[in-house]
C-alpha cells in the first residue's frame, strides 16, 4: 500500500502540505486518502471530450466518501484522426502515457487512482500503469457515440472510412460524400463500432476493473454522472480496504478477459495490448498462447464494421455482462469485481439477452473464436486476422504479391491504379520500427472494402490494422522488414498463401531461395525517426510480445 502523504506529526512534510494548501486542500484534506483522477480529457477527440465534466462527478463521490481527490491530466491521441503522418506517433504514446502517470503518482505519493479514458491507446497505457503501480484503480470510460440514422441507415465512424473507398469509384458524389463526413459522427463520445476504443473498454468491463455498462451506454446518457459518483466513492473503500490492482486484474483476471473479447469479435490490437500487458505481469504468455485461450470460447456476436450492429444494440442487447452469462461455463466466476462481489454474483442479476444480437453457445458465429494467429515461413512469429470479419469465401487465398515500402505507397497505388483481383498486397517496413510506430492502415483497408475488393484481394503487413477492420488483412507479420523478417524479402509477382482456417501465412518460395535472400540484407527505406521516434526505434520490441518500449 502507498504511504500517505504530509502527516501533520512529521515535519518534514511542511513543505508538502505547504504547497499544497496553495492549491487550496485544507490541512482536514491532506489527513484524508489521496487519490489521483487521471484524466485523458481533451478538446479534440470525441471519446475524450466528455471527461472534463465527468471528472467532477467522480470527485464528488471521492469527497463524499472521506477522500480527496487530486486531478491531472496525460495525452490523449485520436487514431482517427491521426491517420498518414500522424500515425507514427499514436503506439509510441500509448508507452508514454504509461510512463507518465506512474511518473506522476509516484511523485505525489497518490494511494489510489481512478482512470478516466475512452481510446485506442490510452486505456492499454493507463492499464500498463495501473500494473506498474499497483495501487487500488478503478477505469471509467466516457460512454458511446450517438449513431447517425440517415437514410433509414444506421451509420457510424467505420462507414465513413468505408465511404472514401465508394467516392474514388464515384459510387457517391461530392455532396453526398460531404453530408456524410458531416453526418456520421453524431456526437461526442467513443466511436459506436467494435474498434479497439470499445474491445479495451468492455475488456475493462469483462476484467472487473470497470462498471458494468460504463462503455457501451451513450455517454449522455443520465446514468453515466451517477455511476462516476459510484467510482468515486468506491475508490476511497478500495484505498481503505487495501485492495491492490492485482486483487482483481491478474491472470485469471486478463483471462476472462482475453475470452471475452474473442467472444465479441474483438479487435485485433487487442493482442498487441494484451501481450504488453502479460509482459510486465511477467506472465509466460507468447501468441501461441494467446491463442489457446481465444479459441477456446465461441464468438456469440459480431459488430460494426463485422455486422449491422453499434455498440447502442450491443448495450441494449446486455452488454458486456450478457455475453459474459452466455460463456460463463468458460470463464473464472470467481474473479472479484472493483464495484464489489464477484462474477458469479454479477451473473446473477444479469438480463436477459437479445439473441438476434447476443448468439448462445449452441448457435455460435464461430465456434473457436474470432482471431487466427497465422504462422508459416512469412511469419515465423506470428501474425494476426479477425476471421470474424472475413468473407467465407476469402478465408482461403492464393494470389500474387504486390510489394510497397509505406502506407503511403499503397494509398496512391489504391488511388491511382488497377487493383488486380486476386492479388495480395504487401505493405512493410510500417513495424515497430520500421513505420516507425507501427501505424495502422485503417484507410487503405477501409478503401478496399469500399471498393468492394474485400472479396477479391487480400493485404499483409508488419503494421497494424484498425480495430473497426474487416476483410482479408492480416497484420502483425513478425519479425517485421525492418528487422530482417522475411516480409522485407517478398517480390513482386511472388505467390503468397493465406490459411486463415489453418492458421497458415505461406510465402511459396523455396527454403534455399529465401535464405538466400535474408543473407543480402536489409534494403531499408528512408522513414525517418526525429525526435522520439528516434528513441523509440532503438528500444521497442517486437509486436510478438506487445511492443513495448518504455
Amino acid at each position: 500500500m502507498a504511504e500517505h502523504r504530509g502527516r501533520p506529526d512529521d515535519i518534514t512534510e511542511a513543505y508538502y502540505r505547504g504547497l499544497m494548501h496553495s492549491v487550496g486542500y485544507r490541512s482536514k484534506d491532506l489527513d484524508k486518502p489521496q487519490i489521483a483522477i487521471v484524466n485523458s480529457w481533451t478538446d479534440v477527440n470525441p471519446g475524450h471530450q466528455p471527461l472534463k465534466n465527468l471528472s467532477g462527478r467522480v470527485k464528488e463521490g471521492i469527497w463524499a466518501a472521506g477522500g480527496s481527490p487530486g486531478e491531472f491530466n496525460v495525452p490523449a491521441p485520436c487514431d482517427g484522426m491521426a491517420q498518414g503522418p500522424g500515425m507514427h506517433y499514436i503506439l509510441p504514446q500509448r508507452d508514454l502515457i504509461a510512463s507518465s502517470v506512474e511518473a506522476m503518482v509516484k511523485a505525489h505519493g497518490f494511494e489510489g487512482m481512478v482512470m478516466l479514458c475512452s481510446c485506442d491507446k490510452i486505456i492499454p497505457g493507463m492499464l500498463m500503469a495501473a500494473i506498474r503501480l499497483n495501487l487500488p484503480t478503478i477505469f471509467l470510460t466516457a460512454g458511446a457515440m450517438l449513431p447517425c440514422r440517415m437514410d433509414d441507415r444506421t451509420l457510424v465512424t467505420s462507414d465513413l472510412k468505408e465511404a472514401i473507398g465508394k467516392r474514388r469509384n464515384d459510387e457517391i458524389d461530392d455532396p453526398t460524400f460531404l453530408s456524410y463526413q458531416e453526418r456520421f459522427c453524431a456526437s461526442s463520445g467513443t466511436c459506436s463500432m467494435m474498434g479497439t476504443a470499445n474491445t479495451m473498454g468492455c475488456f475493462l468491463e469483462a476484467c472487473g476493473i470497470a462498471p458494468f455498462g460504463s462503455t457501451t451506454m451513450l455517454t449522455f446518457d443520465a446514468a453515466k454522472p451517477r455511476q462516476a459518483r459510484d467510482v468515486g466513492e468506491r475508490i476511497v473503500g478500495l484505498v481503505q480496504e487495501n485492495l491492490l490492482f492485482d486483487h482483481f486484474f491478474n491472470p485469471s483476471g486478463l483471462e476472462n478477459g482475453i475470452k471475452f473479447i474473442s467472444a465479441s469479435g474483438g479487435s485485433t490490437n487487442a493482442v498487441l495490448h494484451l501481450m504488453a500487458c502479460a509482459s510486465l505481469m511477467e506472465m509466460d504468455l507468447d501468441l501461441k498462447g494467446f491463442d489457446r485461450i481465444q479459441t477456446s470460447v465461441p464468438t456469440l456476436a459480431k459488430f460494426k464494421p463485422s455486422s449491422s450492429f453499434n455498440m447502442t444494440d450491443f448495450h441494449e442487447a446486455g452488454g458486456v455482462i450478457g455475453i459474459q452469462k452466455a460463456i460463463s461455463g468458460f470463464l473464472d466466476l470467481k474473479t472479484p469485481l472493483c464495484m464489489g462481489g464477484n462474477l458469479e454474483e454479477a451473473l446473477q442479476y444479469a438480463p436477459p439477452v437479445n439473441e438476434a444480437i447476443i448468439h448462445n453457445t449452441d448457435d455460435p458465429l464461430s465456434p473457436n473464436g474470432c482471431f487466427s494467429i497465422l504462422h508459416g515461413n512469412l511469419a515465423p512469429l506470428g501474425a494476426v486476422v479477425k476471421k470474424t470479419g472475413v468473407e467465407p469465401s476469402m478465408l482461403h487465398h492464393k494470389g500474387p504479391a504486390f510489394v510497397f515500402d509505406s502506407e503511403e505507397d499503397v494509398r496512391r497505388f489504391l488511388m491511382e491504379k488497377r487493383v488486380e483481383p486476386g492479388s495480395v498486397l504487401v505493405v512493410r517496413y510500417e513495424g515497430p520500427k520500421g513505420g516507425p510506430g507501427m501505424r495502422e492502415l485503417s484507410i487503405p483497408a477501409a478503401m478496399l472494402v469500399g471498393m468492394g475488393l474485400h472479396t477479391s484481394v487480400a493485404m499483409v503487413t508488419d503494421g497494424r490494422f484498425s480495430g473497426a477492420t474487416r476483410g482479408p488483412c492480416v497484420g502483425h507479420v513478425c519479425p517485421e522488414a525492418w528487422d530482417n523478417g522475411p516480409i522485407a524479402h517478398v517480390r513482386d509477382g511472388d505467390i503468397i498463401e493465406i490459411d486463415i482456417l489453418k492458421n497458415s501465412l505461406q510465402l511459396h518460395v523455396g527454403d534455399e531461395e529465401l535464405q538466400e535472400r535474408q543473407k543480402q540484407g536489409v534494403n531499408r527505406p528512408d522513414h525517418p525517426a526525429p525526435g522520439m521516434l528516434s528513441a523509440y526505434r532503438s528500444m521497442v520490441n517486437g509486436a510478438e510480445k506487445g511492443a513495448v518500449w518504455l
